[in-house]
C-alpha cells in the first residue's frame, strides 16, 4: 500500500475500523515516513504496536512543503483530537502560539497551556517545538510582530534587527494598520492557507504599483519571494526524525537504557521519571547565573524551569562554587519534589562538589555529571561510564545537559542586554 504513496511532504492518519482518527503525524518524505510503520513491525515498541493494531487505513494528505506540513499536523490534531495524541491536545507537553487578537497591537506568545480562549487565537499543539519555533522565526523576518506581553517603553533589540514595530514608541493609527494587516497574514498563514496570503499580497503589490508606489511595491515583492523560499519543496529541512515509534515509546526507551547504564552504580535509581539538570553561565564571574531544567518521564517541563543568579561575595569566582550554590538554593525548596536523578554538566569536580551539597543536606539522590570533551557519563562514585555515540541513555543525557545550557545561556545574555541597553 505504502509504495503507492508520493515521495514528497504531507501528513498522514491513522484512522480505525469505524474511520475515527487515532493519530496524525507529519513527514517530509509520507512514503519512507508511513512505509517506517509497515515494513519492520518488530522494531517498534509497546504503545505503537498498539496503535498500529489497531489502525484499519493510513489516510495521507500532501503539502507543497514541509513548514506546511507542520501547520497542517497541528490543525488535525486539534480538530479531530486523536486518542494518540491525546498529550498534545490537553497541551501539557507541546508548545502552543497565542495571538492576543483582541489588543490593539496584538502579541504572539508561546506557551504551552490554553489561557482565555474568548479574547486570544491559539494554534497547536506543535508536536516539533523546535520546527515551530522555525516557522515563527520565519514569519517573524517577514512579517515583524511584537512577542513580549508587556512592550518596554523603550525601542527593543528587536526592532534594530527588524523584527520588531515597537507599537510602545511609535504608536500611531498608520502603524496600528499596517500592523493588524501583518497580525491577519500570520493567522493566515498558521491555518495552513498559504497561498491565500501570497494572493493577497500579490493583489496588494498590483494596487501599489498602479499608484506609482514602487517602493512600498518592491518590500511586498521582497515578502512574496521570502514565502516562495520558505514554502519551497528544496527549503532546509527540520524533520530529523526516522524512528516510527511514537515519542513516549522513544523517551520510554531512553530512561530505561538510562536505568540500565546507571546499574550497580552508586547512581543507579529505580527509574528516573524526574530528573533535573544545572549548569552555570558567565564572564569571568560577571552576570553569573544558574539554570535549572526539569524532565519528567524523558519530556521537559518548562513550566518547572527556574533561574538563579549567583549571589557569591567573597572568595574567587568559579564554577565548582557557582554550581554548589545553584544546587544548593534548589534543595531548600523542599515543596518542589525532588529529583530521581540530578544531571550536572561537567567531570569529577563539578559532580564532587554536589555530592557534598546532598551530603551537607543528608540527601540521598541519583547523580551524574557528563564530560564535555568524551561526553562521559561521571557517577555519583566518580566512576567513569563511555556510552556509544548511538546509546539511547547518551542521547537523552546530552538532551537534557544542552537543555540546560540553553536555559543559562539565555538568562546570561538577557542580563548582559539588560545592561547595555539600560
Amino acid at each position: 500500500m505504502y509504495q503507492s504513496l508520493p515521495s514528497n511532504p504531507g501528513i498522514y492518519l491513522f484512522l480505525d475500523q469505524k474511520g475515527k482518527v487515532l493519530y496524525v503525524g507529519k513527514a517530509k518524505n509520507l512514503k519512507k515516513r508511513v512505509g517506517s510503520y509497515l515494513i519492520n513491525r518488530s522494531s517498534l515498541l509497546e504503545k505503537t504496536k498498539i496503535l498500529i493494531s489497531k489502525t484499519s487505513e493510513i489516510k495521507t494528505i500532501n503539502t507543497h512543503s514541509e513548514i506546511e506540513a507542520l501547520l497542517l499536523e497541528a490543525n488535525y490534531i486539534k480538530k479531530y483530537r486523536p486518542f494518540f495524541n491525546l498529550r498534545l491536545v490537553n497541551g501539557k507537553a507541546y508548545p502552543l502560539i497565542k495571538i492576543t487578537i483582541k489588543d490593539d497591537y496584538p502579541k504572539i506568545l508561546i506557551l504551552r497551556r490554553i489561557e482565555d480562549k474568548k479574547n486570544n487565537l491559539y494554534f497547536g499543539p506543535y508536536p516539533n517545538a523546535g520546527a515551530m519555533r522555525l516557522v515563527l522565526k520565519t514569519i517573524r523576518k517577514i512579517f515583524p510582530y511584537q512577542s513580549v506581553k508587556n512592550h518596554s517603553k523603550k525601542v527593543c533589540l528587536y526592532y534594530h534587527l527588524g523584527l520588531c514595530p515597537c507599537p510602545a514608541i511609535f504608536d500611531s493609527p498608520v502603524l496600528k494598520k499596517e500592523y493588524k494587516k501583518n497580525i491577519k497574514r500570520i493567522v493566515t498563514f498558521l491555518k495552513g492557507d498559504t497561498k491565500k496570503v501570497l494572493r493577497d499580497l500579490e493583489k496588494e503589490r498590483d494596487a501599489l504599483s498602479k499608484k506609482e508606489e514602487y517602493e512600498k511595491a518592491n518590500n511586498l515583492q521582497e515578502k512574496i519571494n521570502s514565502i516562495l523560499i520558505v514554502t519551497s519543496p528544496s527549503y532546509p529541512s527540520f524533520d530529523s526524525q526516522v524512528n516510527p515509534n511514537l515519542e513516549e515509546d522513544i523517551k520510554n526507551e531512553q530512561l530505561l537504557s538510562l536505568k540500565e547504564a546507571l546499574k550497580n552504580t552508586k547512581s543507579q535509581v529505580a527509574l528516573p521519571r524526574r530528573i533535573e539538570s544545572f549548569d552555570i553561565s558567565n564572564i569571568s564571574g560577571q552576570f553569573a547565573v544558574g539554570s535549572m531544567v526539569v524532565f519528567t518521564n524523558g519530556e521537559k517541563d518548562s513550566t518547572l524551569y527556574r533561574r538563579f543568579k549567583i549571589r557569591f561575595s567573597k572568595g574567587k569566582a568559579n564554577d565548582f562554587a557557582m554550581l554548589s550554590e545553584v544546587v544548593s538554593r534548589r534543595l531548600n525548596h523542599s515543596e518542589w519534589p525532588f529529583p530521581d536523578l540530578i544531571i550536572v554538566d561537567g567531570g569529577k569536580g563539578q559532580v564532587s562538589s554536589i555530592l557534598k551539597v546532598l551530603k551537607r543536606k543528608n540527601l540521598n539522590l541519583g547523580l551524574i555529571g557528563i564530560a564535555k570533551k568524551e561526553e562521559t557519563i561521571i557517577t555519583s562514585d566518580l566512576k567513569e561510564i563511555k556510552l556509544p555515540k548511538d546509546s539511547k541513555a547518551l542521547h537523552l543525557v546530552r538532551r537534557i545537559r544542552d537543555e540546560a545550557h540553553r536555559f543559562a545561556l539565555l538568562y546570561h545574555r538577557k542580563l548582559r542586554l539588560r545592561s547595555i541597553m539600560n
